[in-house]
């Protein structure tokens, strides 16, 4: 599916990760590349997944490249959590819920907990298209990623939608995650 209900993530406008996000994972480079090669490193344990979140995609309306492209950001497709937990013990699984704000649904690489997730993002994208609704599909894909991270709040405007997120670049972060993923077949 070329195009979502949500827009096209292909389209969307991304500067990749940060600097800082970047020299976390070891690089000495920012930018889309530098989100790329995270999500390259990445790739081969996201293939256990893939089948799983194709299955959501269709269920949710959600590309897979952007469920995957979150999956690398929150988890490394789950290869830092510990027994599904991550963020001082209040993110859960693959997507990284917070338990906070969220009840527990699934075990932490079920496709019932992928499937929270990516009803948590759709709801976050709803909230941006009624709170912007003069912005494109893909500006609202945009908010909305920023926003699964943040909340609703956070989304003021479109250059400034990164402000207050995880390491202030996670929008831009995931979509040139997700745009790798989607040239891998996600």
């Amino acid at each position: 599916m070329a195009e979502s209900c949500y827009g096209n993530i292909m389209n969307v406008e991304t500067t990749g990760a940060s600097l800082g996000t970047a020299r976390a994972e070891s690089l000495n480079y920012g930018g889309a590349q530098a989100s790329e090669t995270i999500a390259a490193r990445d790739l081969k344990n996201m293939e256990k997944y893939k089948g799983t979140i194709q299955s959501v995609s269709e269920s949710t309306g959600i590309d897979g490249a952007v469920i995957a492209g979150i999956m690398s950001r929150e988890s490394h497709a789950g290869t830092i959590l510990d027994n599904g937990w991550g963020d001082h013990g209040n993110g859960f699984g693959l997507m990284q819920v917070d338990k906070r704000y969220h009840k527990i649904d699934g075990a932490w690489d079920s496709k019932a907990h992928i499937t929270q997730g990516a009803n948590i993002l759709c709801g976050m994208i709803d909230g941006v298209a009624k709170k912007f609704p003069q912005w494109t599909k893909e500006q609202q894909l945009k908010g909305g990623i920023s926003a699964y991270n943040a909340g609703l709040r956070n989304v003021q405007t479109y250059d400034g939608m990164d402000i207050g997120t995880t390491g202030n670049d996670y929008a831009n972060d995931v979509a040139a995650r997700a745009q790798f993923y989607k040239k891998h077949g996600y």
